[in-house]
């Protein structure tokens, strides 16, 4: 596997499909703690959804309680602390396994990713032997405070305060959180507030035992209803100067780096709850007669369900490959001799941009998922007493969480500019480039015949549309195109459909080299479904990006390269939707 590729690079470079991990190379091991959480589900949690949703006292904590006995929450905890010391791509297979558990899946992932991951990346030695091995097996809950009445996206706003008592033993710690996840059960949380008159944050870890700590009822939400969120406040609470999470001032950097996890750790759990939510859908679909025949014979039904699962097939492909570059920018750190810790960090800050885009698109992706699920159900659909319904609620959450989407997405193009300017990545070179092959005569020479090789021209010509565009925004606009946010996430959308689109091409690649043409069809077929569709999207974003800044000869200019940039010869997606269809159908679940 390489470990060469920086994040941010796949818009510049092309892939091969020998240097990505696909979710089909899980080994045994893996492939038994993914069982052991599906397990889990059926047997502890599937059954008990209204009595979680109920916020029955004492259930979703003794379920905890169940999962960290079976060492659900120390998968990515080292062996020293009591975990299980799995890679990062492991612990994104537990967060897809757990995806499918509603409001428990949100408990399990705030304890082990907010709520514990900040005291084991950042802690010192005492802080981590103290408090670890109890996050790990459960016996301590874990929750993350860093969201206030008036800072929600802008963070580092935040205006709870830290003041060090006269004796310098203790901070006192008095503000208001609000939206704070397992709030209600919680022994500890990661509390954010600014000391003095500081510009950063800074992070402490507050057990709940040390006083001072009061909470509201339970907020009534919209979904997840089982998930304890509560507003928390501080008054005067003492935490010991020990308890200071990292250095002053380092609490912003401790958030923007733990919700980089957080971003691509929901994106797996999106992808465990839409293969539920498509198994559904195909049962009814083989269920519910109507005209004297199931509704999985028309072909309006088909289209749905062999869309859910492309969408879902290309998601999860960008995920797993997302993941495995994390893992393998990591091991070329440890192997430098960068601390442990630092280069796990390091390495998931590598691919933010990736962790940000699979944020967003598998977000969306189940949005699509459930609200087809809804559509596929009909008026049973609408119904409390149908599995759609909670389907349904719980997830629109999820364009919320980690970041809105909307941030993401400006989040995306700004961290790849920032990239570009420092040096990391040309970015500039190749949009020149493209620009320049503007004014050239089209190359007509011979056409490649090997397999996907014009899926893969398409992807080449897709990446030169985002740099034409990104290019020209940046010339034309300067400085002043970080408050174009409209053209920001024309852009955004325009990179994160080619990498997703790019991600689902390379694992169908690997896959008919490994497997053979007729084992791959299926993921050849999902992979030229999203990728198609993906060119249409690309030239919708990329030319309201145009008509927003370029005008005149300039503009006309760039719009005959896009319409060039987003060519292709005809495919039948009607057939090949049909065929994806046909195998969920005989299947009767999600099959690939």
């Amino acid at each position: 596997m390489s470990n060469t590729i920086k994040g941010g690079e796949f818009v510049i470079k092309e892939t091969s499909y020998n240097d990505i991990f696909i979710p089909e190379e899980f080994d045994e091991e893996a492939k038994m703690i993914r069982q052991t959480c599906i397990d889990f589900l059926d047997t502890e949690v599937l059954n008990k959804l209204d009595r979680i949703d109920a916020q029955e006292e004492g259930l979703m904590p003794s379920l905890m309680d169940k999962a960290g006995a079976l060492g659900m929450l120390g998968v990515s905890i080292p062996e020293e602390y009591g975990g299980f010391g799995k890679n990062f791509n492991t612990s994104m297979l537990v967060a897809d396994a757990v995806g499918g558990g509603f409001s428990f899946a949100v408990a399990l992932s705030a304890h082990t990713g907010i709520g514990t991951l900040p005291i084991l990346y950042y802690g010192n030695a005492d802080q981590k032997a103290k408090y670890i091995p109890k996050l790990a097996t459960g016996e301590w809950k874990a929750s993350y405070c860093l969201t206030e009445p008036n800072s929600g996206s802008d963070a580092n706003s935040g205006r709870t305060s830290a003041k060090l008592n006269a004796a310098g033993t203790h901070y006192l710690i008095n503000g208001q959180k609000m939206w704070i996840t397992n709030g209600g059960f919680a022994d500890i949380f990661i509390v954010f507030a600014k000391i003095d008159d500081d510009k950063n944050l800074t992070a402490f870890i507050v057990e709940k035992d040390f006083g001072g700590i009061s909470m509201n009822p339970e907020e009534h939400k919209l979904g997840i209803k089982g998930s304890s969120t509560r507003q928390v406040f501080f008054n005067d609470c003492e935490v010991p100067v020990e308890n200071m999470l990292s250095e002053r001032e380092n609490g912003f950097k401790i958030a923007v780096n733990i919700l980089n996890i957080g971003r691509i750790k929901l994106g797996a759990a999106t992808i465990g709850s839409s293969r539920m939510v498509i198994t559904q859908a195909v049962k009814y679909a083989n269920e519910r007669v109507q005209f004297n025949l199931p509704i999985s014979k028309f072909g309006a039904i088909r289209y749905k369900l062999a869309e859910m699962a492309t969408r879902l097939f290309a998601t999860e492909s960008a995920a797993y490959r997302a993941g495995q570059n994390i893992d393998d920018a990591y091991e070329t750190l440890a192997s430098a001799g960068m601390d442990e810790a630092k280069a796990k960090l390091k390495s998931v800050e590598q691919f933010a941009i990736e962790c940000a885009i699979i944020k967003v698109w598998c977000s969306e992706m189940l949005d699509y998922v459930v609200d087809e699920g809804v559509q596929i159900y009909g008026g049973m659909g609408y119904s409390a007493e149908a599995p759609m319904e909670r389907a349904y609620r719980d997830s629109r959450i999820n364009r919320i969480f980690e970041g809105t989407n909307e941030v993401n997405r400006l989040l995306v193009v700004d961290m790849l500019l920032k990239r570009a300017m420092k040096g990391e990545i040309d970015l500039m070179g190749p949009a020149t480039a493209v620009a320049s092959e503007l004014l050239a005569i089209p190359d007509f020479g011979e056409e490649d015949e090997t397999a996907f090789a014009a899926e893969k021209k398409i992807i080449a010509n897709l990446k030169k549309a985002g740099l034409l565009i990104a290019g020209a925004a940046v010339q034309k606009l300067m400085m002043s195109l970080s408050k174009e946010q409209e053209i920001l996430m024309n852009i955004a959308d325009v990179i994160g459909y080619v990498y997703i689109a790019e991600s689902a091409l390379l694992r169908a690649e690997k896959l008919y080299h490994t497997k053979g043409p007729e084992a791959s069809a299926d993921a050849t077929d999902m992979a030229k479904i999203y990728l198609y569709s993906t060119i249409d999207k690309v030239n919708v974003a990329a030319k309201e990006a145009l008509n927003s800044f370029a005008e005149g000869d300039e503009l006309k200019m760039m719009l005959v390269g896009l319409r060039r940039f987003t060519k292709s010869e005809p495919f039948n997606l009607k057939d090949a939707r049909q065929r994806i269809a046909k195998k969920l159908i005989d299947a009767n679940k999600y099959c690939f």
